[in-house]
């Protein structure tokens, strides 16, 4: 790893200090983290997982993530918001995914909550996107809160949405493109 943070992968590419550690993170790296995602059902995918990554690595999700979306209807927000407590008991006997019960029920009480917004989840996320700024230079310059960050969960929680401080708002943010935390040196375009 370079002294920004960087780590240089068996390609010769220079990668964010988190997306040469495994193949798995070096493809969501390269091809997925940090795009500009919309669409409601896009980003109710997003935001149930990053939940479900609370307190366990990005990785776990990322390789449960085909089990995720067939146990989830691929997220379509009116399918989960349609689901039922035998639906919450199936994906809670679902070895494929996260079995936490707390989590199970903030997906499906999101789902709820997400087809009931009146501008769709995509316009309320993205209303929270800061300005564009400058890449990161070092890892030591990646935040994992910001203001907008911290915004955007307080919002989120007003309109009764579950498993979305600050924290994992702006995890969101970077993975969906409202930010660019790629580090300057990083090979992927901006």
């Amino acid at each position: 790893m370079t002294d920004t943070g960087l780590v240089i992968g068996a390609d010769g590419k220079a990668r964010c200090f988190w997306g040469g550690a495994s193949p798995d993170y070096a493809e969501y790296h390269d091809t997925e983290w940090g795009r500009p995602v919309r669409g409601d059902d896009a980003l109710f995918e997003r935001l149930t997982l990053e939940a479900f990554q609370s307190g366990l690595a990005w990785i776990t999700i990322l390789r449960k993530r085909p089990a995720f979306r067939a146990a989830f209807d691929n997220f379509s927000i009116a399918k989960v918001a349609a689901y039922t407590e035998d639906d919450a008991a199936r994906l809670m006997a679902d070895p494929g995914i996260v079995r936490n019960r707390m989590k199970v029920d903030a997906a499906l009480h999101n789902a709820k909550v997400a087809a009931g917004l009146d501008e769709g989840l995509s316009t309320l996320l993205w209303s929270f996107a800061p300005a564009a700024r400058p890449r990161p230079r070092t890892r030591a310059d990646v935040p994992a809160v910001t203001a907008e960050s911290t915004a955007l969960a307080k919002a989120l929680k007003k309109r009764g949405f579950k498993f979305v401080g600050p924290t994992t708002a702006y995890a969101l943010m970077q993975a969906t493109g409202m930010v660019d935390d790629h580090l300057a040196d990083c090979w992927v375009p901006a």
